[in-house]
Order: structure tokens, then C-alpha cells, then sequence
């Protein structure tokens, strides 16, 4: 007996330790979310929902600040596998490399990022598609994305042209420290930050509220990165389509009698002792 009640002491604690973590990820995302939609918006415009006339060396700081701002964003609210997909950490390691004046990591980055151009490929994909009668719509759609890339692809241009119109020195004095300090990203203030990553706030610790606050915000940003008309349903591919009414039901698996719960420590934080009675009923057991 005085094993059970340490276990579930035990149990207990971690639970709200839990509980507190989550707490402070989500009192820290308040503090942040402001500017992570704004960032996220930045990030999807540079990567081809927008053409920018130039792009300034402050640009290029503000993305690789934005990218930071949505890894931090996946870190709050604890976003599975997809934690390092902005590569935030190593971002913050760029501008702090770049503000000692090696700008070269900083151009690879951007290649890497921006330069991933199958313009051949898609041209072929349109073409197919315009000979089977547009394959319903795929052929706008394969248009559009053609485009994206093509923004993207100049977007990357003129992030470069403005990085390499400058000497380096005239470029670290005038341009990138200016930048990085306006972001919070002087060297000591990313020593500080990259500290601070390993803070339990930082943690993967899944949680309902995390994931519920996480759908609530991306829903809403989805909602307006995906706003434009080509976007719409029933001017995209036939994949989506306008529904027709009335629609089916999402689950169509059915479930035949009760399967009895056959290990109680399944899914059972607080160790709770039980035993599951199987139902009853006029025509027997259920």
C-alpha cells in the first residue's frame, strides 16, 4: 500500500509540474503573437506569395528574425517533429556570424531556401494538363504555383543584388548591425537567446491546450495567407472542389459491440484502480 500512495505522489507531482510548464509555454506565446503572425506572414511572402521590389540587407535580417519567431512558436506550443522546420537557431547563428562580417553562410542560406526552382518540370505538368482540357483546374493551379516560385526566385535576386552592392565593411557598419540591433539580435542579445532554448518552456511536453491554442492560431493565419481568389475552393484542382450537399460523413468505419478495456494502465496517468464490467442489456451482454 505505501508503494501505491508513493506511485501516485509521484504521478501527481509530475502532473502538475506539467501543468505549470504549460502555463508559463502559453503566458510566454501571448507575449509573442503579435509579432509570430506578423513573421509568418513575412516568412510566406518572401517564399512566393509576394514580389518585392527590392530587398533590402534589413530584409534579410527581418526573415532570418522571422523564421526564429515561428521556430519559437513551434517551441512554445510544443509542435511534434516539426520543431527545427524554420531552422530558427541556426538563423539567430547566422546573424551573429554575420555581424562579425562573414556574410558568406548567410548568402547559402538564402540558396538554399529560395532557390529550389523546377521551372522545367511545372512547364512540362502545364502543358500535359492544357492537352487533357485543363484536368479540372490543375492547369490555373500549376500556373500559380509557377508564379510563386518565380517570386520566390526573384525575391532572391534582389535579397542578393542588395548584399553584394556594398563593400563588407560598409555593409556590417551600415547595414546589418543597424538591422540586427532594430530586431534584438545584437551578439549578446542572441547569446542570451540561444541560452534561453534550453529553458523547460522550450521543451516538447504535448499538452490539449497547447495543440488547441496552436489550431486556433494557425487556423486563423491559414485562413489569411490562403485568401487570394486562386486559392478558393472550386478554383483550385478537383482535389478541392465546392462540396455538394449534402457531404458524406468524415468516419465511415463502423464499430460492431463493445470491446472490453483489457489493460486499466493504458492511458492512465493517475493510476487509478479499476475494472471494466462489461454492459448489459434485454438481449444479453453488450
Amino acid at each position: 500500500m505505501r508503494l501505491d500512495e508513493t506511485r501516485r505522489e509521484i504521478i501527481m507531482n509530475a502532473v502538475q509540474t506539467t501543468q505549470y510548464i504549460v502555463g508559463q509555454k502559453l503566458a510566454a506565446f501571448e507575449q509573442v503573437q503579435g509579432e509570430f503572425e506578423a513573421s509568418f506572414r513575412f516568412v510566406q511572402e518572401v517564399h512566393g506569395q509576394k514580389r518585392f521590389d527590392t530587398f533590402p540587407v534589413e530584409h534579410t535580417v527581418r526573415y532570418l528574425h522571422a523564421l526564429w519567431m515561428c521556430e519559437s512558436k513551434d517551441r512554445l506550443l510544443s509542435i511534434y517533429k516539426n520543431i527545427e522546420r524554420y531552422e530558427g537557431r541556426y538563423c539567430l547563428e547566422l546573424l551573429a556570424a554575420w555581424q562579425e562580417g562573414d556574410s558568406a553562410p548567410v548568402v547559402l542560406f538564402l540558396q538554399r531556401k529560395l532557390d529550389t526552382m523546377p521551372f522545367a518540370d511545372i512547364t512540362r505538368q502545364i502543358h500535359e494538363a492544357h492537352r487533357h482540357g485543363g484536368n479540372y483546374g490543375l492547369e490555373q493551379r500549376l500556373l500559380h504555383g509557377r508564379l510563386t516560385l518565380l517570386n520566390r526566385g526573384m525575391n532572391l535576386l534582389h535579397a542578393l543584388d542588395a548584399i553584394f552592392a556594398l563593400p563588407d565593411e560598409q555593409l556590417l557598419a551600415k547595414e546589418v548591425q543597424v538591422a540586427c540591433e532594430r530586431y534584438g539580435h545584437t551578439p549578446p542579445q542572441i547569446d542570451r537567446l540561444l541560452a534561453g532554448m534550453d529553458l523547460p518552456i522550450y521543451a516538447y511536453i504535448p499538452h490539449q491546450a497547447l495543440a488547441k491554442r496552436n489550431m486556433v492560431v494557425m487556423n486563423k493565419l491559414g485562413a489569411n495567407v490562403m485568401s487570394k481568389p486562386v486559392d478558393q475552393p472550386g478554383n483550385r484542382s478537383w482535389r478541392v472542389l465546392e462540396p455538394v450537399e449534402p457531404m458524406r460523413p468524415f468516419a465511415e468505419h463502423i464499430i460492431f459491440g463493445y470491446q472490453e478495456l483489457t489493460s486499466p494502465q493504458h492511458n492512465n496517468i493517475k493510476g487509478d484502480r479499476f475494472v471494466d464490467h462489461p454492459e448489459r442489456s434485454d438481449t444479453g451482454t453488450m
